[in-house]
């Protein structure tokens, strides 16, 4: 189960993804970095698409973007 022993590959060919057979030691704090600024654009996406999002034929019943997004928000103001 393994599929067999380590063979010799060649040294000059350069991969993004590492190489082969590639383990860094800090895998850990790189993988805690990468999610850590997706979830940084994730945020920021969706806080853009929230300010922006605008429905010309209102729901008939509630929806969860009525949660965040800004047109709803001012009409629930403007109510209060």
């Amino acid at each position: 189960q393994g599929g067999g022993a380590r063979y010799p590959y060649p040294k000059h060919v350069w991969s993004p993804a590492g190489g082969w057979w590639t383990r860094p030691s800090n895998w850990a704090s790189n993988t805690a970095i990468t999610m850590a600024g997706i979830l940084a654009i994730a945020y920021g996406v969706w806080n853009v698409s929230a300010e922006r999002e605008t429905r010309y034929v209102l729901p008939d019943r509630p929806i969860p973007s009525m949660m965040w997004a800004k047109q709803f928000r001012e009409q629930s103001a403007k109510k209060e």
